[in-house]
């Protein structure tokens, strides 16, 4: 317990971060090999699958321009202005440490879920989905405002004291689980573990475009969340991953950006200035009733 709750330095829990993010990478990068070796004895490499993967790495290569050049010191700004009026000053150990990474998860489920049922969200985080593949490179398949989104959702944490490190090194510890999570390699895990914590079997159907598993498992680590909040669903049918209307290309500016063209398209061919504004703040597949008060149904670009 005298561990937990000894100091840490904040300028060495950043180099941690930096570590754990790069060194993840590295090993990300050998399980991809690993997997397209796997593609192979199974017969199931093919070229789409090859430029596919090379499209995720470019839209990774995007993200990290515009999140470098913007982004980041909007969130890194917004950050430090809020830590001025915390409500506590929470000590940083390894206790502290711990708890953010849960809360964090937590935060996490509730972004996520927002990316997928607000259309203004699903523009950029419709650009994860929409690869037809599940490897661990489908992880860094990035949407152009993919760093902005979260800001909002974990400045409360900065509010309640923790420092802007640690919520940062939270997030990275958040991210990093997801990532491994991206593969067809490991099936279902022993029920217990199943039970609690997010897997690849329970990923899987998050990446599905089936009926059955829309908007479904958006917890980070643990799937408690989606228990607890009724969206869970289990790997049952075959997954059939991407959009439920696929955009049929591995050209990476049209993997990139065709989250916002289809939202801007949908929201010019609205009728009415208010229409236009709830295509932005609806789900996907939103349209306004008609004349009889009966809601139309839309498509479901998902």
């Amino acid at each position: 317990m005298e561990f937990l709750l000894s100091p840490l330095s904040t300028e060495w829990l950043l180099e941690l971060e930096v570590f754990i993010n790069d060194w993840f990478f590295v090993l990300a990068l050998a399980f991809l090999a690993f997997e397209m070796i796997r593609y192979k004895i199974f017969r199931k490499l093919s070229w789409t699958l090859v430029a596919d993967t090379m499209t995720n790495y470019v839209t990774l290569a995007l993200f990290i321009g515009i999140t470098v050049l913007a982004l980041g010191a909007f969130y890194v700004a917004a950050f430090y202005f809020v830590f001025q009026f915390a409500i506590f000053d929470i000590e940083v150990n390894w206790l502290t440490v711990l708890i953010c990474v849960v809360l964090a998860d937590l935060v996490y489920y509730w972004e996520h879920r927002f990316l997928h049922r607000v259309n203004l969200g699903w523009a950029t985080h419709s650009v994860h989905h929409s690869s037809p593949f599940f490897n661990i490179s489908v992880a860094y398949r990035f949407g152009p405002m993919d760093s902005f989104w979260p800001v909002f959702f974990h400045l409360p944490l900065v509010l309640l004291g923790f420092n802007p490190i640690v919520v940062l090194f939270a997030e990275v510890i958040v991210q990093v689980y997801q990532t491994a999570l991206h593969t067809e390699a490991v099936g279902k895990l022993p029920r217990p573990v199943e039970a609690v914590m997010n897997t690849p079997s329970h990923h899987r159907v998050h990446h599905g475009s089936n009926a059955d598993y829309l908007d479904k498992n958006y917890g980070g680590i643990f799937i408690i969340w989606d228990r607890m909040f009724g969206t869970f669903e289990e790997e049952k049918e075959k997954v059939t991953y991407g959009l439920v209307h696929p955009i049929n290309s591995v050209n990476p500016l049209v993997a990139f950006l065709h989250g916002f063209h289809r939202l801007f398209r949908d929201a010019w061919q609205m009728p009415g200035l208010a229409n236009k504004f709830q295509v932005l703040v609806k789900p996907p597949g939103w349209l306004p009733k008609d004349k009889s008060g009966t809601q139309k149904q839309g498509r479901r670009d998902t």
